[in-house]
Order: structure tokens, then sequence, then C-alpha cells
């Protein structure tokens, strides 16, 4: 089934790399199994959390920063994952994965940490069928953050018996106060800051 803020395409074909170009520039667009997905722009929460996280994370972890070091931090890139063409609010790959950036406007090489900061409209779609894709492509670490509910889930990658890879939750942190959460549990996340309660 079409989500339904999605822009409708042909039935009885699956979506192509030049649907989703098509689309007005001010929409997210995804290809997950196959179907296009569009959604806006994010609220003004949302956005907050987003960009106050990345405010957080890139000058402690980004080379050449102020602290550790070690990753290249990104804010929406455009990820190529197998047939799969998904967009993280934030993916981290570490710098000797990703030692330089892709003559690309893509990333075909799987974050080792993303985030998707969720919204009423793409929850679903982020907690369910992109969070498969991210673990079936070997990302390490996915984060979580609900501005709405005041959450950050933290869940790493784990392989099951049959081979096939699933998220094991490591916490859940509601609130407003600091915490510390992996793979950045060296530095203080304060989650009221997120939230816009600061």
């Amino acid at each position: 089934m079409l989500h339904p803020h999605m822009p409708q395409i042909p039935l009885g074909r699956s979506a192509t790399y030049d649907d989703l170009v098509a689309l007005p520039e001010h929409l997210v667009a995804e290809i997950v199994d196959g179907e296009l997905w569009a959604s806006p722009r994010p609220a003004p929460r949302h956005a907050t959390a987003d960009q106050r996280l990345d405010a957080i994370l890139v000058p402690e972890f980004e080379r050449g920063g102020r602290g550790r070091g070690g990753w290249r931090l990104l804010g929406e890139p455009e990820l190529h994952l197998g047939s799969h063409v998904v967009v993280p609010d934030i993916a981290g790959w570490r710098i000797e994965r990703m030692p330089c950036l892709p003559d690309t406007a893509y990333f075909t090489a799987a974050p080792d940490w993303i985030c998707e900061v969720l919204s009423p409209s793409t929850a679903r779609l982020d907690r369910d069928k992109k969070l498969r894709i991210y673990a079936e492509a070997g990302v390490a670490f996915a984060w979580l953050v609900d501005p709405l509910a005041r959450s950050l889930e933290v869940l790493k990658r784990a392989d099951t018996a049959s081979g096939s890879a699933s998220w094991t939750p490591l916490a859940t942190h509601v609130g407003g106060h600091a915490v510390q959460a992996e793979p950045f549990e060296v530095v203080d996340i304060r989650l009221g800051w997120l939230w816009d309660e600061e």
C-alpha cells in the first residue's frame, strides 16, 4: 500500500530514481522496498532537535573538531543501500571507513551510525522499514529521537543465529536530563536542549 502523503506513481512497476528526482525539491524523497515515499520538510520541533543534536556531535567528533574526532557526520545524506534510497536525518561514518567524501551526490557505503528524528508522518516508516534496511546494510548503531515524546532510543545491531540482522535496545532516555549514548557515550547529550526546554 502506498503512503498517504506519497505522490502517486503508475501501478504495476517499482519506483525508479527518475521518479525520485522528478519530485519537488521541498520534499524528502526515498525509495523503500520499491515504493516511492515523499514527506515534507520537518516541523519546527523536529528541525530543532535535529539541528541541536548536530551542534552537539559535530564539534566533538568531526575530524579536526575541538574534541575527539574520528567521525564524518552529515545531515540528510542520500544513501543508496542496495535497491533502497533512504535519507536519515543524520548519519555518521568512522573516518577509517570514509577518509574522503565521494564525488557522487549520494553514498553507497553504509554509515556506522544513523539518527532518525521521528515525526507522526514518518515514524512508522522510520521504525519499521528503514530500521530493517539499515540493519541489513550493516549500520552498527541507530538512534530514534522523538521530540513529542521527549525520548531518545539507542539501538545496536546484532546478528541472529540465522545470519540475519536485528536491533538490540541499549537504552531509552526520556525527559530533559543529560545522557550518554553509544557510540558517542563520551559526551553528555542534554535532552532538554533538544526539546527546546533550556
